[in-house]
């Protein structure tokens, strides 16, 4: 995400603020205009973050400068903290006034604003998450305190979202990623680690629970991009290959990490230069505005150039029929893009299987670009147990054998009725997290905390999962 995209996103935000004002979306606003609001919004958040890890440095005051047109030094950026309270013990844990705002405009109306279609609280939320991220790429040498400040407090705002209404529950619009100029490619301690093999990747591609029928076919799609490139590589004719796909399946069946893994072994074979993934949703291409769709949507496939794009709920993009919805602008663009890069840019639409046909058959052009469907099975009870007990084994957490065969009925029944919640591997990652809060409280609720052994630290009992709802 590059700055300008930010600036542009910032802007488009305080345009909403205008259009909240001058369309009476909320019945009371506050005295001075929203944008100025906003404004400073901005600002405090960035010095929330700048102070994150106790500094305020030449970087993130040279970014303040470049971005909001203040020059901040060090002594007023410190004054402005201690006076507006930008800590996380009280920043961190208040919503924004314009946020709120953002969601009564949204939450208020039954009907669509045409300009927006009540996405706007969404957008902000976007925005704020942008902005965090180029900010803290920005200075060299990332620590893991600042992205956790920065993962914290966007996770606050979408629950905030959440209870309006506004995000579904398993819905996100954050997913930080923060690349430092310090420690690319690094862990938390900034050391540099070794880049996977394509053959170790592939390996990986096969070790995932379940999918038989989706590595069957992405095998086959790698093995023909393998021979492609073989084929070139001795002066042979190649055949010209369509690389765009289609993920259709429900939620949490794998789509994301087949993708990301799909997108590393492109480029260990060579069919790639840089194997990166650039996820995007219809909020990420599409503006409110007449021609700032295809501004938008051109800037966030030059990010993806060398690497596959991503678009989740693709369908979004044409389900809306009104005469003010710019979705098919984005569609229109993206088609073009598709074939002026077709060799260093692939493009996969992902979404639920009904959906994305009636996504296919809304422009003519996008049934010929994305001839290769690849149809992601719901997980099995026993694939989501063996899921279960991976998740286990990646975090030091073992099951007692009660606490199992409590999943495992868990999940049979999950299964079998399948609720409208029904989130495949995510239910799993959320049944995990609710048993691993459970026995903590548990643990912590024990009088004599000096007998507390290793293995009541790593076990999982029965009392930790008999009450657990998703």
């Amino acid at each position: 995400m590059g700055e300008t995209t930010v600036k542009n996103s910032m802007n488009e935000i305080y345009e909403i603020c205008d259009y909240i004002e001058e369309n009476g979306l909320v019945n009371k606003l506050p005295a001075y205009p929203l944008r100025q609001i906003q404004e400073q919004a901005f600002l405090n958040f960035l010095l929330y973050l700048a102070f994150a890890d106790g500094r305020y440095s030449p970087d993130e005051q040279q970014f303040l400068k470049d971005e909001l047109d203040l020059d901040i030094p060090e002594s007023k950026a410190r004054e402005l903290r201690s006076g507006r309270g930008l800590t996380e013990s009280k920043f961190g844990r208040n919503i924004p006034t314009t946020v709120k705002y953002f969601v009564l405009a949204d939450a208020g109306h039954i009907a669509p604003d045409r300009k927006y279609n009540n996405r706007k609280a969404r957008q902000l939320v976007r925005t704020y998450r942008e902005l965090g991220e180029v900010f803290l790429s920005s200075k060299t040498g990332t620590a893991q305190k600042p992205i956790g400040v920065l993962t914290r407090y966007l996770l606050k705002l979408e629950e905030f979202l959440k209870e309006y209404g506004l995000l579904r529950p398993d819905e996100k619009t954050t997913g930080v990623s923060v690349q430092s100029s310090g420690t690319a490619g690094g862990n938390a301690a900034g050391t540099q680690e070794p880049e996977k093999t394509a053959e170790e990747l592939i390996e990986e591609l096969n070790s995932l629970t379940g999918l038989r029928s989706v590595k069957e076919e992405v095998g086959a799609m790698i093995n023909l991009m393998k021979v492609q490139q073989m084929r070139a590589e001795r002066g042979l004719k190649t055949v010209p290959v369509n690389k765009h796909m289609v993920f259709s399946g429900n939620p949490g069946s794998g789509k994301t990490t087949v993708a990301r893994l799909l997108a590393k072994i492109y480029a260990g074979i060579g069919v790639l230069e840089k194997g990166h993934l650039v996820e995007v949703d219809r909020a990420g291409l599409v503006s409110g505005y007449v021609g700032q769709t295809a501004l938008k949507t051109q800037d966030v496939i030059e990010s993806a150039l060398g690497g596959i794009l991503f678009i989740d709920e693709a369908y979004a993009l044409t389900s809306a029929k009104g005469q003010n919805d710019f979705g098919s602008e984005a569609v229109d663009t993206l088609l073009k893009a598709m074939e002026d890069h077709r060799d260093d840019l692939i493009v996969i639409c992902a979404g639920y299987t009904d959906l994305m046909a009636e996504f296919l058959d809304s422009n003519p052009g996008l049934r010929s670009r994305f001839n290769k469907i690849i149809v992601f099975e719901d997980y099995t009870a026993e694939e989501q147990m063996a899921i279960l007990r991976s998740m286990c084994k990646k975090q030091d957490y073992t099951l007692s054998k009660e606490a199992a065969a409590a999943a495992e009925a868990f999940f049979k029944e999950r299964c079998e009725n399948k609720p409208a919640s029904f989130a495949n591997g995510r239910d799993v990652r959320n049944y995990l997290e609710k048993a691993i809060t459970n026995q903590a409280g548990r643990i912590v609720a024990l009088q004599n905390k000096k007998k507390v052994s290793k293995a009541m630290l790593t076990r999982i009992e029965l009392e930790d999962v008999c009450d657990i709802t998703l």
